[in-house]
């Protein structure tokens, strides 16, 4: 390897384990074991990409064959060993990319390559990056020389898809988990290269490549490495430079946009978000920034400055804390729930931009549902609904309210008014209980709708042309409008339904399970069950014909 290189990622590749970070424990054990001889057959290493795997690897085949051991391994004057395998070039550490050498014929040559003892050092080192892409062949090929291989030979795996890795093969192996590294170490990290570069950075834009990099060393270096070369001499590269380099944008632009959504002012809140789409922000990049924009005001009171990654500053992180005193849970979790639905929507539109407007649009129009009667929902269901707290559907509740009834407004409207046409010498259904209107649905042959009443519904309340009800994750989307169209069909009535917070009665269909099992239980307790059960051991009773009388 270059040492003089200018990339920073290479430049600053750490060469022994003091200069690692965020992997003390990992590295401890590892200088134990060799210090003890107590060194496995293979290392195995997984995690993240670019947080020192192959480094690891590299710092390990040098630690077993350095000249001067492990006490004294090599730092700055390199032996012979140490700086062959620095450079790549040492002919008893041979590294493999599995991605290119895939096949069962190359593991069957390294095996029969491992047969010659080291030519210069004490351990014969196969270093093996992305082990995972070996085939299954090859990795059966490599398992007895993996268990019982030579005195000599040891093998090192790096990988970023442990899952994709034979459980026989991990077996074999002692495995290292490398974990991401912590955002205020990686900070303090990137101070010293900044420092050492003479490159004029702000704290601020060094804590947003720490939060862009997700606790990956050399993307964070890659991206200082990219800021660096941006910039013109004696020119400081601060938050809002990174920001335009990174495609990011200033998170209080989102709190102030957010804050208006909750006002419902329309015009300002697109005026904002216009503004940030002219900064060159992708529409996804936005969506997932309000995402954790959502998460922050929902968990903001069991947060500190450090755990945001970065992402907030002080003024931000007080600003939301304040807000979020006033927002209650529910609405924050129907804002998740329809921002994530956004997120699949961007896949499936021609122009992001405007899905994002609509999106924005639809938030400020959902949050004042909850205060007005639009969800046939009067304000003491609303407050009793509030007030009940145990209830863990409520998320379900206001996004089918919401989207599965909201969306189709206007055409229902238009439906409407065609039913009402074809009706008017149509004899009119009366309907005042939840059998009678099951029955109606078998006269009329709505199965679907029958269906989806019987299976996925349960009552809470029936009463004056007004049906509460709560429901299962089953129940199809577009059942509160078909229902509402049809009892106005059979009435000629408009008809009011309401979600619950309460669970109400059972189903049909788990009225019917339970009264099946029931009798099972009642038959089971009968001499005669227990007469057939002596004679016949293995027999069991699994279903009773109960519409036959004796």
């Amino acid at each position: 390897m270059n040492r003089n290189s200018k990339i920073l990622a290479l430049k600053y590749r750490p060469q022994t384990f003091n200069q690692l970070i965020g992997q003390k424990v990992i590295t401890e054990t590892i200088i134990n074991s060799i210090k003890l001889n107590k060194v496995p057959n293979a290392y195995l290493f997984t995690g993240i990409r670019g947080i020192g795997k192959t480094t690891v690897a590299r710092i390990v085949a040098k630690s077993l064959n350095c000249l001067n051991g492990i006490e004294n391994i090599c730092k700055d004057n390199l032996c012979d060993n140490c700086d062959a395998i620095t450079n790549s070039s040492h002919i008893d550490v041979l590294e493999i990319d599995a991605a290119s050498k895939t096949g069962v014929d190359d593991v069957r040559d390294l095996i029969e390559f491992s047969r010659y003892g080291p030519t210069s050092a004490k351990y014969k080192i196969f270093i093996i990056d992305e082990v995972h892409m070996l085939s299954k062949q090859a990795f059966n090929a490599l398992l007895k020389t993996l268990e019982e291989p030579p005195e000599y030979l040891k093998f090192i795996f790096a990988t970023t898809e442990i899952k994709k890795i034979p459980i026989t093969v991990v077996s074999r192996c002692q495995r290292f988990d490398l974990s991401r590294i912590k955002s205020i170490e990686l900070l303090e990290y990137l101070k010293k290269i900044k420092d050492k570069e003479k490159g004029n950075v702000s704290d601020d834009a060094l804590k947003l490549i720490v939060k862009i990099s997700e606790g990956s060393v050399r993307d964070a270096l890659s991206l200082l490495d990219r800021a660096l070369l941006s910039l013109e001499s004696n020119e400081e590269l601060n938050l809002n430079v990174a920001q335009k380099i990174f495609g990011y944008f200033d998170k209080s632009q989102l709190i102030d946009l957010f804050e208006l959504i909750l006002k419902g002012e329309e015009n300002k809140v697109v005026e904002i978000y216009r503004k940030i789409y002219d900064q060159g922000v992708e529409p996804k990049v936005f969506i997932n920034d309000f995402l954790e924009l959502v998460y922050y005001f929902k968990n903001i009171n069991s947060l500190n400055l450090e755990s945001t990654n970065f992402s907030l500053n002080d003024e931000e992180f007080s600003k939301i804390k304040k807000i979020s005193s006033n927002i209650e849970s529910e609405t924050l979790l129907l804002f998740w729930q329809l921002t994530l639905r956004t997120l699949e929507e961007l896949d499936i539109v021609s122009d992001q931009n405007l899905s994002i407007e609509m999106f924005l649009i639809r938030l400020m129009y959902l949050k004042s549902l909850k205060i007005n009667d639009y969800l046939s929902v009067d304000k003491d269901k609303i407050k009793s609904l509030e007030n009940n707290k145990e209830d863990e559907n409520i998320e379900n509740e206001i996004k089918s309210e919401t989207i599965n009834q909201i969306k189709n407004v206007a055409q229902e409207k238009k439906v409407k008014l065609e039913i009402e046409k074809e009706i008017k010498n149509e004899d009119k259904s009366s309907i005042n209980t939840f059998n009678q209107l099951l029955d109606v649905c078998t006269k009329k042959k709505e199965i679907k709708l029958k269906y989806e009443l019987e299976n996925n519904v349960n009552l809470v309340r029936f009463e004056n042309n007004r049906i509460e009800i709560s429901f299962n994750d089953n129940l199809d989307k577009n059942f509160v409008k078909d229902l509402s169209l049809k009892l106005f069909e059979w009435t000629g009535v408009r008809w009011i339904i309401t979600f619950s917070k309460l669970k109400g009665d059972l189903s049909i269909k788990d009225k019917e399970k339970n009264k099946k099992v029931e009798l099972l239980n009642k038959a089971k307790k009968t001499q005669l069950y227990k007469s057939v059960i002596e004679k016949f051991p293995d027999a069991d009773l699994i279903e009773i014909d109960s519409s036959k009388k004796n």
